[in-house]
């Protein structure tokens, strides 16, 4: 949500370009996230993981070269760190898969 509000602002001629892709990303690590929850073996839900973390900095450099290309503003200040977040959070739930993944029999 918070990207497709941040994107709104962006100019028209970013709509099938930066705009696209920053909310394509958006989407996709939670799309990937859901699936994952889907998935009966630990491998599965580890790549659904591994996918999302690459939409993740993906993502996070999206955000980068819009603040660079003074589409942000101030909404970077909450924007990012919100990006850097979700990484985390992405990098601790997969280590966590990774590890039952090669603990159980």
């Amino acid at each position: 949500m918070v990207i497709y509000k941040s994107t709104e602002v962006f100019l028209k001629d970013e709509l099938f370009g930066l705009t696209s892709q920053m909310r394509r990303c958006s989407i996709s690590i939670a799309t990937d996230i859901a699936e994952g929850c889907e998935r009966f073996n630990n491998g599965d839900f580890h790549r659904c993981f591994q996918n999302a973390m690459g939409l993740a900095v993906e993502l996070d450099y999206h955000v980068l070269l819009a603040s660079d290309l003074g589409y942000l503003g101030p909404v970077n200040a909450v924007l990012a760190p919100k990006v850097v977040a979700v990484k985390q959070m992405l990098s601790k739930l997969s280590r966590k898969v990774a590890i039952d993944r090669f603990q159980r029999p």
